[in-house]
């Protein structure tokens, strides 16, 4: 795990976040441009769980590989939770839990580089 993969993720993550942000603000539902930009975040991610899972099995730093995985299995579980949720939810708001869903995604990523570098135990 190094910095531009964890930044890159959050910045893809709130890029993504911005996109469902406007449909909120415009009143729009969950269409298929938002479900391709959510895709593609989660392709990304899937990616960063075999190549995290990768790095951590050959790694020599005391990481705390439970915790790690852990991580990296909920970043890659909320974007399809939130699209569903967003399609479901046929108001604004389910778009609005995308918003959210997207920002958390940010916030794990980086909060992940610090679990890998060990600032976080």
């Amino acid at each position: 795990m190094t910095d531009p993969v964890a930044y890159g993720i959050a910045v893809l993550a709130v890029l993504v976040a911005g996109f469902a942000g406007w449909h909120v603000v415009k009143r729009r539902e969950f269409g298929n441009p938002l479900f391709y930009a959510v895709s593609v975040l989660e392709v990304v991610l899937i990616v960063m769980l075999v190549g995290g899972s990768v790095a951590l099995s050959q790694t020599s730093r005391e990481v705390d590989g439970v915790l790690f995985i852990s991580y990296l299995l909920t970043m890659v579980i909320i974007p399809p939770a939130a699209v569903v949720w967003g399609i479901a939810e046929k108001s604004r708001w389910g778009t609005g839990v995308v918003v959210v869903a997207m920002l958390t995604v940010a916030a794990l990523s980086i909060r992940l580089l610090g679990i890998w570098e060990g600032i976080y135990a």
